[in-house]
């Protein structure tokens, strides 16, 4: 008789079972894994996946990098501020918006009314090897992404801190990465139970 192995850490039967009472909305700095981690939480709850960044493109008809170019940042957040009160309607889905979408007040305060938010969160050093050489950042364009990233520290982190909840990643695989986020989204919508 041969023994049945043990699952691992990240086999999904071990993996807690509940049901999002809303959408989940994945806030943190470029580079964190809102996307990449975003689609697999979607998989495992079999809801929609929604990335900001690619509705905002659809509605305006033109790439994030063609609307910083036109209309500058404050044009770029009034709409993603009306994107993301539409994605917040109806059924719950797994959103992943832009890593400034917290600095829109009105933006804030709908995620905040309509949306579970958690904010994936990990070393500087990570994130700026993750975002080095990607064209289509417009706020890395010609500038330093550690420089960047430690400005939006600054004014992001005091906004990211009133997410519902933190996970912070570090350096691991998004399969680990998911299993942090699951386990504390489980805590947060059972209390704990």
């Amino acid at each position: 008789m041969t023994a049945e192995p043990e699952p691992s850490a990240t086999d999904s039967s071990t993996r807690p079972v509940f049901i999002l009472p809303k959408t989940v909305a994945l806030v943190g700095l470029m580079g964190v894994g809102k996307t990449t981690i975003g689609k697999r939480l979607a998989d495992h709850f079999g809801l929609p996946f929604v990335d900001a960044d690619e509705e905002i493109e659809k509605a305006a008809g033109m790439t994030v990098a063609d609307i910083f170019a036109n209309y500058g940042e404050k044009g770029f957040r009034d709409g993603e501020q009306r994107v993301i009160a539409r994605l917040l309607d109806g059924e719950p889905r797994i959103l992943a918006t832009g890593g400034g979408a917290l600095t829109h007040p009105l933006t804030r305060e709908r995620l905040k009314a309509k949306a579970i938010t958690l904010w994936l969160k990990t070393d500087l050093k990570v994130l700026a090897r993750r975002v080095a050489n990607r064209p289509h950042r417009p706020l890395l364009k010609d500038r330093n992404p550690m420089d960047v990233l430690k400005e939006h520290v600054k004014t992001r982190y005091p906004l990211y801190e009133m997410a519902d909840v933190t996970v912070d990643t570090g350096d691991q695989s998004h399969v680990k990465s998911l299993d942090q986020v699951l386990s504390a989204l489980h805590a947060y919508v059972t209390g704990g139970q």
